[in-house]
Parts: structure tokens; sequence; C-alpha cells
């Protein structure tokens, strides 16, 4: 269990050390993560180990992971430019088009993932690992896709400048429909 940590600041949110992931790895720690944050069931977090270790073969790919003192892992983002290849870009190209959006696809940094223990959610860390991967990138926008639900993480993306760009987005493997934001880069600062 990762201790409850104190607030340091914006550079160091949480009271953590904000770095470069070696996401391929520490995709296993980061996928335990993910498991809590999300609630992942043991088969999902199969299926995304595979996942994650293919994006990060991926031109341009990137992680950075929230560290606590003693290098465990609180937290995680990783993204990658976009192309209109990956499987992702195909599922969600349809709805954007209907939208009038599917230029979105272009020219953009893609936020795959992002996720923060819930011990250290609420303090900032989540929108530290986003604006840091994303200040990185020379693509003049980001997309994302969340859970089409009124959420802290949707709360955070708006603070952020991310627009809906579709919602009720269905992903085959997916219960729940998910929304496609948008932003331009740089991400907004309170």
């Amino acid at each position: 269990m990762l201790p409850t940590p104190e607030g340091d600041g914006p550079d160091r949110p949480a009271g953590l050390r904000i770095a470069p992931l070696d996401l391929a790895d520490r995709v296993d720690e980061a996928l335990r993560v993910q498991a809590v944050a999300f609630g992942l069931s043991p088969e999902e977090v199969g299926i995304r180990r595979y996942i994650v270790q293919r994006h990060m073969t991926c031109r341009g790919a990137r992680a950075l992971g929230a560290f606590t003192e003693d290098g465990a892992l609180a937290g995680f983002v990783y993204g990658m430019p976009n192309d209109r290849a990956y499987w992702w870009s195909s599922v969600v190209e349809p709805y954007l088009r209907s939208e009038g959006v599917d230029g979105w696809l272009d020219h953009s940094f893609v936020i795959t993932e992002l996720h923060v223990h819930p011990g250290f959610q609420g303090r900032g860390v989540g929108r530290t690992l986003i604006t840091r991967l994303t200040d990185a990138a020379e693509e003049p926008r980001s997309i994302l896709s969340a859970i089409d639900t009124e959420s802290p993480a949707r709360g955070l993306y708006r603070a952020l400048g991310y627009t809906d760009l579709a919602r009720q987005v269905h992903f085959p493997s997916a219960s729940l429909p998910y929304a496609v934001m948008g932003a331009p880069l740089p991400l907004r600062r309170p």
C-alpha cells in the first residue's frame, strides 16, 4: 500500500517526483496503479499489458511517472503522436466525422492513459503529469478519450482546455460509452 503523501506545490505535487518512465520495463507496476484507479479485472490487466507494450514501440511514444520517495509508482501518463492507422483512431473517426471534427485526428498528440493511485488523487498529480507530457509535444493539439460521465477526470480535462469533440463513443470491448475530447497545446494553466 502506498503512503498518504503531503503536498509540496506545483513542481512536486503531493511530495512526488515527476520523471520519465520506462513504461515497457515497469508495465506491471503501472497496470497495478491503473487497476486500482480504474477498477480493472485481472483479465483486463492481461490484455492491457500487451497493448501498453505495443504502444511503447510506436513512433514518439513517451511516458512520465509520479514516484514516491522510495521509488514506487503513484501515477503515470503516456501518449504519442496520433496516426489515423491506429486502432483507437479507426474507432473514434466515424464519431468525429459525424460531428465534422475528424481533422482533430491529424497533428495531435494522444493521451493514451493517465492514472493516479487513489491515495494520491486530488493533489495535482494528474494535472502535472498531463501538462508536462504535452508540453514536450511537437503537435499543436492533444486528444484523448474518457468515460462519458461527469467525473473528476472530465473536470480536470475541461480545466486544462479540453472540450468534447464527440460523445457516446462506443469501443468494442468497453461496456460504458466514452467522450473524445480535444485541446490546443499548450494546455491551459490555472
